[in-house]
């Protein structure tokens, strides 16, 4: 088939590469210079699928709320927020309950695994070569925050994953650099998972797309379908429209405005996280793999020969405007668990991006509804550890095969 891909961040090259494997004539377009150059720019990178679970949880809404009032809190509101933002977290209070929180979390994790085993297998097929380091550890920094992680290692016992409790001397053998003038009480040991790079792999995997025939066009910004004419594209500054097989929508947050005149209403919100990227100044002061702070919600990655800090969750604000606090919190993490590890005088990158996130966790995989309109959507702070095997998903179901997981929960009439 002839198919039309929008967007060309992780999800949308994962797609091309799955539907170009599959024989199809598969062409992208992108609204940016480049791949990747969104929410696939410069996120954590952690692949841990015990890891992924929805927003939407019981008891979440008070974490919010006791949030809001820290100064170096995860999450914060931002003005001004549109409606769009309002409609949002009104869908996401209604989401937290306990039964639509474990039906949600059980698809996402399903997917997770899932999309691991195929990042592996695509990586060795094609001899994929990128910054990656196995491990994940998470850092406990007082002995009520080991007591209040017990009800997560029961999530992580469920969905399988391999992980041991650790005392504070074992954390430092795994990861050396530790400070030690950071109170410690212990970690979770994730040995299975990873941290990699997840634009560069969305770099090598275009290339790769194209050796199948695959296209790649940037700087070309989509209008919003047609009613009329739903398997057409047209640039929104004006061309003549062109007719394709399929189309499938992986625009991030852009999604919603393309679908709205096909009848599609997308809860879609932009969740923003920042992160900060700086060149490592003794590479036995920096991490081996990746660490997280349970407390701030705060990744530190190992990437080559750069550390990364990511972390922070914003609703409402805008995405040309940096957090100053936010930006302060990753550094003081930073600064409490590996001082000096860094460069940060110069060649320091700031970043902040847009998570397209769905109220309730899971993405939106399958068809529309329209005839010919494919989604790969949705995918939230999760986007890197779901995208190949969404992409796998998605190809499968548009050559009407059996997929690789169950798909219940998956498709757009969850948000009906």
């Amino acid at each position: 088939m002839k198919i039309a891909i929008v967007g060309a961040g992780i999800i949308g090259v994962t797609t091309a590469w799955e539907l170009a494997s599959d024989g199809h004539d598969v062409t992208v377009f992108e609204r940016r210079g480049a791949a990747a150059e969104e929410s696939s720019f410069a996120n954590a990178g952690v692949v841990a699928p015990g890891y992924v679970t929805p927003w939407a949880a019981p008891g979440m809404r008070m974490k919010v709320l006791r949030s809001l009032l820290s100064t170096h809190g995860a999450i914060k509101v931002r003005w001004p927020l549109a409606a769009r933002d309002l409609r949002w977290m009104s869908h996401w209070q209604r989401a937290c309950r306990l039964e639509t929180y474990l039906a949600n979390r059980a698809r996402m994790q399903r997917l997770a695994f899932y999309s691991r085993t195929r990042l592996h297998e695509i990586s060795e097929a094609r001899e994929l070569s990128y910054e990656r380091s196995d491990g994940y550890l998470v850092l406990l920094r007082s002995k009520r925050e080991r007591k209040l992680v017990q009800p997560g290692l029961e999530v992580l016992r469920s969905a399988g994953s391999v992980f041991r409790e650790i005392d504070a001397d074992e954390a430092r053998r795994i990861e050396p650099a530790l400070s030690t003038d950071t109170e410690l009480a212990g970690a979770i040991h994730l040995p299975e998972d990873e941290v990699a790079n997840c634009r560069q792999f969305a770099l090598l995997l275009k290339r790769e797309a194209e050796s199948l025939g695959a296209q790649f066009h940037f700087n070309c910004d989509i209008a919003p379908l047609s009613r009329a004419a739903p398997r057409s594209l047209a640039l929104a500054a004006g061309s003549d429209a062109v007719t394709y097989d399929a189309i499938v929508v992986c625009a991030g947050v852009a999604s919603a405005a393309l679908l709205r005149p096909l009848g599609i209403r997308m809860p879609l919100a932009p969740v923003y996280g920042h992160s900060v990227t700086a060149h490592i100044r003794e590479p036995l002061n920096a991490p081996r793999s990746a660490v997280m702070d349970e407390r701030y919600k705060v990744a530190i990655s190992r990437m080559g020969l750069r550390v990364r800090v990511a972390g922070s969750a914003e609703i409402g604000g805008s995405l040309d405007t940096m957090n100053p606090a936010a930006l302060q919190t990753l550094y003081k993490v930073l600064h409490d668990w590996f001082p000096g590890a860094a460069t940060l005088q110069t060649g320091v990158q700031q970043w902040k991006g847009a998570r397209p996130m769905l109220p309730d966790g899971p993405p939106v995989i399958g068809p529309s509804g329209v005839p010919g309109v494919w989604l790969n959507l949705g995918h939230g702070s999760s986007g890197w550890a779901l995208s190949c095997g969404s992409a796998r998903v998605l190809a499968d179901l548009v050559a009407g095969q059996d997929a690789g997981i169950d798909l219940e929960g998956l498709g757009i009439e969850r948000l009906l």
